[in-house]
């Protein structure tokens, strides 16, 4: 195996979310794989290699190039996919950056922030662990949220806020987030972020399943990493990616992305959808594992 930029990986344990209708849905690689001899799975969002462990168990005969911007999560992946040795390259890359040397019979992205990305609070994701204002995959190049809030004018908080969050109190938000700026100075971290959106809702609304700040931390972590900008990049990109016959799969966790992915694999002439409706986790493993709720499984087919 080879790897770039290696850092300690102890705190990433990925678990694979969907984990059966991804195994299902490129079952029929096998064909591809008797047609070829081999082929490469390129998995777009490598994380800690869970889904890409599966895969390459699955078909022997599969070799993977594996790409994540994030220095832990390569270098969690590293140690996982050890066991397959030379099967596996992993790519110190976004996969907006990156154009494949071979042709692929499989592309793979699972979209959106692992829970180990979620769980670590210094990575500024998650208002759950207070944490630094960060939010960004790559935690050595870009913008963080707090440069952002910082840089915005209210409209245009506000209107980030509603497009990427559709967070109906957006103008109330992104007014009470600037007053605080401006009164305050920068926020201390994310609790203090989460509190102050919090504020914005009557009591009642505060106390649902989910909490008041979740759609403004999913704009401002959209807006930080340009997640629908390198999505949409992907979607154009990826079916050139593939042999004939060859699979696109990608799960998607919020409305903005899985209209994309619908979008793209009923409009493209390049690409044969196969999945209808998305698949969605099962019950057991929604119990098992909450963030699996809002996942969403689809897969087209090069033409």
């Amino acid at each position: 195996m080879r790897l770039s930029d290696p850092q300690d990986s102890a705190t990433f344990d990925h678990v694979p979310v969907l984990a059966g209708p991804v195994l299902a849905g490129f079952a029929e690689l096998e064909g591809l794989l008797d047609q070829r001899g081999e082929g490469v799975l390129i998995d777009c969002t490598l994380g800690g290699g869970g889904h890409s462990a599966l895969l390459l168990e699955a078909h022997p005969r599969l070799r993977l190039i594996g790409l994540d911007q994030d220095p832990t999560a390569r270098a969690a992946a590293a140690e996982r996919l050890a066991p397959f040795g030379d099967r596996v390259h992993i790519v110190a890359t976004n996969f907006a950056a990156y154009t494949p040397t071979e042709p692929a019979l499989a592309v793979l992205a699972d979209l959106g922030v692992s829970s180990p990305q979620l769980d670590v609070a210094e990575r500024g994701f998650s208002f759950r662990l207070d944490g630094p204002l960060d939010m960004r995959m790559n935690p050595a190049a870009g913008e963080t949220a707090a440069e952002l809030i910082a840089r915005l004018d209210e409209t245009e908080l506000a209107d980030l806020i509603y497009a990427y969050g559709e967070e109906r109190l957006s103008r109330r938000i992104a007014r009470r987030i600037k007053h605080d700026l401006a009164e305050q100075g920068p926020y201390s971290g994310t609790a203090a972020l989460a509190y102050a959106v919090a504020g914005c809702y009557p009591p009642k609304a505060r106390r649902g399943r989910i909490h008041p700040a979740t759609r403004t931390f999913q704009s401002l972590r959209i807006a930080v990493n340009d997640e629908l900008g390198v999505l949409d990049h992907l979607l154009q990109a990826a079916p050139d990616w593939l042999l004939p016959g060859g699979l696109f799969g990608v799960i998607s966790f919020h409305s903005l992305e899985d209209r994309r992915v619908k979008t793209s694999f009923v409009s493209d002439e390049r690409l044969q959808r196969i999945t209808r409706k998305p698949e969605t986790a099962a019950e057991e493993e929604q119990n098992s594992n909450p963030r699996s709720r809002s996942a969403k499984w689809r897969l087209a087919r090069r033409r």
